[in-house]
């Protein structure tokens, strides 16, 4: 079984657009979400429920009373439980700064992430200046040598930085850097 397992796991790589070198990190990175995310999960909640119930209830009569078999203990954790951690998951993702820490901290590690949201900022402000000449060409309004030196100043900084950017060096998180503290 866990041979035909691992060969469907591999037949789905080598099917897929990924170039043999990356081939391996992602099945370890599928592996790892689904044990992580599905495996590892269910066999902490059937073990913590299993555990808990028959060395810890089974052994106290007032306990005893509460849950009087296996079977109602799950029935009454379950129905209890998955309530209060549905609202605990809720409050971790809308109601903390746990989950905006953990969010800046995977757009600061993943350069990939980054480039989006610094191209995006680029494009905002490159949008912004483009309005605002076409509000004035429908006006048949020429372009102050102000405004045209600041596209200039526009265009150029952004030839430098796409210039001198790679996913390798760390531009794009200065650039990051500098946004989230204006």
């Amino acid at each position: 079984i866990i041979f035909s397992i691992a060969f469907f796991i591999y037949l789905v790589l080598i099917q897929t657009n990924v170039s043999h070198r990356n081939r391996g990190f992602r099945g370890w990175f599928y592996f790892r979400q689904g044990w992580s995310m599905y495996f590892a999960f269910i066999f902490a909640a059937v073990n913590t429920l299993t555990v808990t119930y028959y060395l810890a209830i089974e052994n106290y009569p007032f306990l005893k009373v509460i849950f009087p078999t296996f079977v109602d203990y799950i029935i009454i954790t379950v129905a209890i439980g998955v309530p209060l951690l549905v609202g605990i998951g809720y409050a971790h993702f809308k109601r903390t700064r746990a989950y905006r820490s953990e969010a800046a901290i995977v757009a600061e590690a993943n350069p990939f992430g980054r480039r989006n949201i610094v191209n995006t900022e680029m494009i905002l402000k490159l949008n912004f200046e483009i309005i605002n000449m076409l509000i004035k060409s429908s006006n048949n309004q020429k372009l102050s040598s102000e405004e045209t030196e600041k596209i200039k100043e526009i265009q150029l900084e952004l030839k430098k930085f796409v210039d001198a950017r790679t996913f390798e060096n760390n531009d794009d998180l200065q650039f990051l850097n500098k946004m989230t503290k204006n």
